[in-house]
């Protein structure tokens, strides 16, 4: 893990950064006489099943969720998911905290779009239209790194070309296995590469999930909101 957070503070100036969370759809062609089939159906009328990941600076998987139907949120398939779970115990993003300049400390954080929640683990962008010096250069940093995500799926998506079209009637049960695997190759074939070649990755596509709509979560916790700032000011001043 210090390996990661080194990594995202060399590339994108974000220090204490463990990841990029983000979901992609895994879209079905199901018969609309199949049972429970609407709650598959996505905010974009497709049937399809969720795939949430956190990445790291190098494309790698970290930890997976997948399995949920595509008409749950970004926020509630998180909120459902043993990463939540495990993050709000304070099992997991446990390690070394940061100092900024007035003596507090920022702990180890994911981040993600506006369709999550901020959280003290999950930092996301500032929504406001008018932002001070400070935040305008947070979202700057949090967008460049939060494209190694997108990048991460569209990849992903592009290696197994089955997971790209539309699959015709799959076994949603056998389904999240299938994908777990893949994901799990993914990060083999990262590990059999001797170096990786950073202007290729950053020429990829990010479109994995084309004509999808971005979500927006409106919910906030009062000690995430204090951590963004405290990072904010840090960035700031350094």
């Amino acid at each position: 893990m210090e390996k990661v957070k080194s990594k995202f503070e060399k590339i994108h100036g974000l220090p204490n950064c463990c990841g990029v969370v983000d979901t992609t759809h895994i879209t079905m062609c199901l018969s609309s006489a199949e049972t429970n089939c609407k709650v598959w159906l996505d905010q974009e009328r497709n049937y399809s099943m969720v795939l949430q990941a956190v990445v790291d600076a190098d494309t790698r998987f970290m930890d997976i969720v997948t399995g949920w139907p595509g008409s749950m949120k970004e926020s509630n398939i998180l909120h459902s998911s043993g990463l939540f779970k495990l993050c709000e115990k304070g099992e997991r993003l446990n390690g070394s905290k940061l100092k900024v300049s007035d003596g507090s400390e920022i702990g180890e954080y994911l981040i993600g779009d506006s369709g999550y929640p901020l959280l003290p683990w999950l930092l996301t962008p500032y929504q406001e239209k008018d932002l001070t010096e400070s935040n305008a250069e947070f979202n700057r940093r949090h967008f460049a790194a939060r494209t190694v995500a997108p990048r991460t799926l569209a990849k992903f998506k592009d290696t197994w070309k089955f997971l790209q079209g539309e699959m015709w009637r799959p076994d949603k049960h056998k389904l999240p296995r299938i994908i777990h695997v893949c994901c799990l190759l993914h990060n083999i074939i990262i590990d059999l590469q001797d170096t990786a070649i950073d202007g290729q990755r950053a020429a990829s596509s990010s479109d994995h999930d084309a004509n999808y709509r971005q979500q927006v979560c409106q919910l906030t916790d009062e000690n995430g909101v204090r951590a963004r700032d405290k990072l904010s000011e840090h960035l700031i001043g350094r």
